[in-house]
């Protein structure tokens, strides 16, 4: 794998990673919602404008881009299993930011994904 090519994957990891960030400070700043006929249209309108969302939205498209970059650069059988980093920096992110709970047994989860995306990576 090139520098190009991590680099890419890596962008369009932490892209889509903030996507989801993104997404959750946003339904938490809208709050616990129900979706149903007579409130389809007030809560869509909330989501809709809603910055952390439009912001999260904002990522995923252009993670797109990003990912198609590198898809192009790189076999499939490599790239989306770096996408599992994205499971690290999020739970790393999440409890700095949202106060969720990181537990050994997540910890012990990491380190199986760290082993993973390193074997890889790192093809003869």
């Amino acid at each position: 794998m090139t520098i190009v090519s991590f680099v890419l994957i890596l962008t369009g990891v932490l892209l889509n990673a903030a996507a989801q960030l993104l997404l959750k400070a946003g339904t938490n700043a809208i709050g616990h919602f129900e979706f149903r006929l007579d409130n389809v249209i007030p809560v869509g309108l909330r989501l809709a404008f809603e910055p952390h969302i439009i912001g999260g939205l904002s990522c995923y498209a252009v993670g797109v881009v990003v990912w198609i970059m590198a898809l192009s650069r790189t076999p499939v059988s490599v790239a989306y299993p770096m996408l599992s980093i994205g499971y690290i920096v999020n739970a790393i992110i999440a409890s700095f930011w949202f106060g969720e709970n990181v537990s050994s047994q997540n910890l012990l989860g990491i380190g199986f994904i760290i082993v993973g995306v390193w074997l890889v990576a790192v093809r003869p």
